[in-house]
């Protein structure tokens, strides 16, 4: 199998709409989830989300083509521009070389929403016939790849909360088997909307301390009563070792683990004590050809709802065992939110960043730590700590369960 890296980074999400203002962003220790500004959420049960601010894609797309596509796309497509810039990436030189792969759980639920409302109110003829193209999930690699002239691997992937980080393991098996030489992989997500909040608030699953945003969202602490939703697109730029080297680029970091399972269990809730993550996480690390003590830091899926936080760290202490009190562990969905179908994608810019700068971002908002979670989870400060190995956990509704491991790039 044939090693691959990451050669670009690019994300935009509650913390910051680039690599740098993001990675200060969650090293804040803060909470970037607000009341809701996008649309009028007054009338809703719960008022709150980790947006995206002063996002504007009209500089990069142009003002019409910007006007016309969803909101997924433009994060997706943002993202994109920056991690394939940060890669060095020549289109004319690169693009039959290289694919897309980019995760998203939803797509775009606002704009259906939308042309829904406005079939209803006012007729066939009013609604946009760009409204299914730009809705559907796997357009934001579509997207991508058509701006950049990628005639490589390009497809969406849809496994709700797992999808960007299905999307960057399922790259990298590609690359390794030789099907392309780069791939521009991650998770983009824009469900931020009225239906998908008056969903999730039905099913109980969101926080509802609409008084409080900014410590609504509370990974591992005692008193989370649910996840906030998110958005935003986190994007790696993977690519064959060797064709790195030669045209000498900067590497971030090696993936060298991926692990991925079901849990054939619940529509929602994840299989009893974790398992279906342990043998995700199990399988990274055996792939990667490691311990677990290995393992230098953990962004933990961490939704800040009462089973996911009491089962993922169920899930760490069997796969760790007495390494699981040593190892650094932090969800940073304390700062932006669950960004459902981004969130593997952000939160492996996030672990790149960390193995990159040896810095373990903090887990905000994290004051009174649950006894049922008794893991080292890095509360309210950055931790900094050689970071050689560094695994990013993700899981998603029907039991889809995605783990990665990254490494310290050594010749």
């Amino acid at each position: 199998m044939r090693r691959v890296v990451v050669t670009g980074i690019g994300i935009v999400a509650p913390t910051g709409n680039d690599v740098r203002s993001a990675w200060s962003g969650v090293l804040s220790g803060k909470s970037f989830i607000r009341s809701i500004q996008n649309f009028d959420a007054s009338q809703l049960p719960v008022t709150i989300a980790g947006e995206v601010d002063n996002f504007d894609a009209s500089g990069l797309l142009g003002a019409k083509v910007a006007r016309q596509s969803s909101r997924f796309v433009q994060l997706a497509a943002v993202a994109a521009d920056e991690a394939l810039r940060d890669a060095g990436f020549d289109r004319e030189e690169m693009g039959r070389q290289c694919g897309c792969l980019i995760g998203v759980g939803i797509g775009g639920l606002g704009e259906i929403e939308a042309s829904s409302c406005l079939l209803a109110e006012r007729g066939a003829s009013r609604v946009s016939p760009l409204t299914l193209p730009y809705a559907i999930p796997n357009m934001a690699s579509g997207f991508v790849a058509i701006e950049h002239n990628l005639l490589g691997p390009s497809f969406g992937l849809a496994t709700a909360c797992a999808s960007g980080s299905h999307a960057i393991g399922e790259s990298a098996r590609i690359i390794g088997d030789g099907d392309a030489e780069m791939m521009v992989a991650g998770g983009a997500e824009a469900a931020t909307c009225s239906l998908s909040i008056a969903c999730f608030a039905k099913m109980k699953a969101l926080s509802t301390q609409n008084t409080s945003p900014e410590t609504a969202s509370r990974p591992f602490d005692k008193n989370r009563d649910g996840f906030v939703i998110g958005e935003g697109a986190g994007l790696l730029v993977l690519e064959e070792l060797q064709h790195a080297q030669r045209r000498g680029a900067t590497i971030y970091a090696e993936v060298v683990g991926y692990g991925l399972s079901a849990d054939a269990n619940h529509l929602t809730q994840p299989a009893p004590e974790g398992e279906g993550l342990a043998r995700a996480m199990t399988r990274a690390i055996k792939r990667a050809e490691i311990a677990p003590e290995d393992i230098d830091y953990i962004n933990a899926h961490g939704t800040s709802t009462k089973a996911n936080d009491f089962l993922e760290s169920q899930a760490i202490a069997s796969v760790f065992g007495e390494a699981s009190t040593e190892v650094s562990i932090s969800s940073t969905k304390g700062a932006t939110g669950h960004c459902l179908g981004a969130a593997g994608g952000i939160e492996a810019v996030y672990t790149v960043l960390a193995i990159r700068h040896d810095v373990v971002p903090p887990t905000a908002n994290l004051e009174t730590p649950d006894p049922d979670c008794p893991l080292n989870y890095t509360a309210l400060e950055p931790m900094t700590k050689p970071v050689s190995h560094a695994m990013s956990n993700s899981s998603g509704f029907g039991g889809q369960n995605a783990s990665l491991i990254f490494r310290k790039f050594a010749h």
